[in-house]
């Protein structure tokens, strides 16, 4: 595909709005080939039409077609470089597929992943997602090959400053991933204090699982209940009570 740098000066007709809506309503029912199909059909007549590039390259992903999504996000890097969510995009199937291959592949890759989220940190500095992704970058790269448990403290305080609660949250991990539990567990219960989710919730509850707290994770996933009545917290109840044998006052009744 010839290069998008056009679109910039020739103006091109984007998506139909009943067109976007239909795509949009397929990745809600997870059916990403039913809107692939659709985006390879509106490519073919309007090769250049960005926001089908896009889509389609997140179809690919969803679909871990990690290599076709690669492919149309780097074309929007290359065409478009100062969009910091493009950079993302790209690092993060890059990430993925470094994922998906024996570690000597991977070491080829990990440069690459990098330098597209360090761009995207650089060229937006209120990327959330970004800076998240680098928190777990470092801590999970080795040392020989940039990993670094400093830097990824420094993305997390990069995320404080954007939101508290990611900010917690990114500490809480990284000091859970670093063997660090009791630090862990005082970032993740800022988190709940600050954001009050399930999902600050669910990463103490998670936790407290691999620590085979499981009386505490139950403990936590009751309180959790009162806050947010989810039938999907009693299935997680009954679940870590059944396997473990821990009672609860929510399924002894």
């Amino acid at each position: 595909m010839k290069s998008l740098i056009f679109i910039l000066f020739f103006p091109l007709a984007a998506m139909s709005q009943s067109l976007t809506m239909e795509v949009q309503q397929y990745f809600y029912l997870k059916d990403f080939n039913k809107a692939e199909n659709i985006l390879l059909k509106i490519l073919k007549d309007n090769p250049y039409n960005i926001e089908a590039i896009e889509l389609l390259g997140d179809s690919y992903g969803h679909q871990t077609k990690w290599d076709d999504a690669i492919k149309l996000y780097k074309e929007l890097v290359d065409s478009i470089p100062n969009n910091a969510n493009y950079h993302y995009k790209y690092g993060g199937a890059l990430g993925m597929k470094a994922l998906s291959v024996n570690k000597l592949k991977a070491l080829t890759i990990v440069d690459d992943v990098k330098e597209a989220f360090l761009k995207a940190a650089e060229l937006d500095p209120n990327h959330i997602d970004t800076r998240w992704a680098l928190v777990e970058l470092y801590m999970q790269l080795p040392g020989i090959i940039g990993g670094s448990k400093s830097k990824s403290l420094n993305y997390a305080n990069e995320l404080k400053a954007l939101s508290k609660v990611d900010g917690y949250l990114a500490k809480g991990y990284i000091y859970e991933y670093d063997d660090e539990p009791e630090l862990a567990e005082k970032y993740y219960k800022m988190a709940i204090t600050e954001g009050d989710s399930f999902l600050c919730y669910k990463r103490l509850i998670n936790l407290y699982i691999g620590l085979k707290e499981y009386n505490t994770a139950i403990h936590y996933l009751e309180i959790a209940y009162t806050k947010f009545k989810s039938e999907e917290i009693i299935e997680e109840i009954k679940v870590i009570s059944n396997k473990y044998n821990v009672p609860s006052i929510l399924i002894s009744e």
